[in-house]
């Protein structure tokens, strides 16, 4: 039997402890198995939400979900409300996809929103009267689009220049769209005094987007279908969506590789405007015919989510949109039938992206925990 010297007992007594598990960097992982962490962590997120509510409501939890289903898909009406919401948050997802793919963080898609909304009913006020809807619905459209490029374009040439910071920068000029929009709802108010404009040419519908299939959200979803291929064509197919790619990965190669960086910012960021205006078209001259500092709702910041969910992938931004709009309907139904606070179905709707989000963490990274060592003889 071997005899351990003094000299190694004292190196094995004085070796430190390893913790008790480490964190170390996945290989990439099969899709089959990413999608069933994410699963997981779904039917997980579900039975944590079933327990706490029957524990704080008394409520049988399936019965809460059987809500949260028929909340979004239980008529027709709903399913197409649904498809209409999911097409404005994914339409916005789609604009600020690009900039993030490029590292410039762009957190002005509500006021990028809120100018091409603006710009709209403009052309729809100003020119209802005097322009037939065949060449009032393309010049809405031109105006949207011009508005929302131009202030995203603002930003993005001072990022070039100056490398300013865009976070704060495109920050900042969601309050000055915000402002703008309020001061010409007092011009265009109606009637005076109220505060509001109410719908706009609701006698003549000028400017309206017209009715497909006697459905009113359909042209708005077909469009929506249609840019996602489109960009995601663009992205991952076209020499500009190359070069967004290798900006985003490292400036400095993309210098090296003569890619024109400044130009690249400028030209994305127009890009990313231009459907957030678009986005704002959608809006006044789609579904809501009014022009409110609330009409973008909050969605250009909840598209953020969309896209990081996704992985700034515009085909699984389908999926992250179409959970999110479920969830939050969901979250109202529970609230109107049962007699909840609306806080209670954010708790849940908080619960499942919080473990979804957690899994990410799963597909990327793997936990090694320490092995038992054998005792020595």
């Amino acid at each position: 039997m071997p005899v351990r010297k003094k000299g190694e007992q004292m190196e094995v007594q004085n070796k430190p402890k390893e913790p008790l598990f480490h964190i170390t960097k996945r290989k990439e992982l099969s899709l089959q198995s990413a999608w069933g962490i994410r699963i997981i962590a779904i039917l997980a997120a579900l039975v944590v939400c079933g327990i706490i509510t029957t524990l704080t409501t008394g409520l049988n939890p399936f019965q809460v979900y059987a809500t949260m289903f028929s909340g979004a898909f239980g008529t027709s009406r709903r399913i197409w409300i649904l498809g209409k919401d999911v097409a404005i948050l994914l339409c916005i997802s789609l604009a600020l996809t690009p900039a993030f793919r490029m590292r410039f963080w762009n957190l002005g898609g509500e006021g990028q929103i809120l100018i091409g909304a603006l710009a709209t009913a403009a052309c729809m006020i100003v020119l209802g009267k005097s322009l037939p809807n065949v060449v009032l619905i393309p010049v809405c459209i031109l105006a949207a689009l011009g508005a929302g490029a131009i202030w995203a374009l603002i930003p993005a040439a001072c990022k070039a220049k100056w490398n300013t910071n865009e976070t704060l920068f495109t920050l900042m000029m969601n309050y000055v769209a915000t402002q703008l929009v309020a001061y010409y709802v007092i011009v265009w108010e109606v009637p005076k005094g109220s505060g509001k404009i109410g719908i706009i040419n609701q006698q003549t519908e000028a400017g309206w987007l017209p009715v497909l299939a006697g459905n009113r959200y359909l042209l708005n979803i077909l469009c929506v279908a249609i840019l996602t291929i489109v960009m995601y064509i663009y992205l991952n197919y076209s020499k500009q969506g190359y070069e967004i790619s290798v900006v985003g990965e490292s400036v400095a190669t993309a210098r090296y590789v003569g890619i024109k960086v400044g130009w690249t910012i400028m030209r994305t960021l127009i890009l990313s405007g231009a459907i957030c205006g678009l986005t704002g078209y959608l809006l006044v001259a789609g579904t809501e015919h009014t022009l409110t500092t609330s009409l973008a709702g909050g969605q250009g910041f909840t598209a953020v989510m969309v896209a990081w969910l996704a992985k700034f992938n515009p085909l699984g931004m389908v999926l992250s949109s179409l959970l999110l709009i479920f969830l939050a309907r969901g979250a109202g139904e529970i609230s109107t039938i049962f007699g909840l606070n609306q806080s209670f179905g954010d708790i849940l709707t908080g619960i499942i992206l919080f473990f979804i989000i957690g899994s990410e963490f799963f597909i990327n990274y793997k936990v090694n925990f320490r092995k038992k060592e054998k005792k020595a003889a």
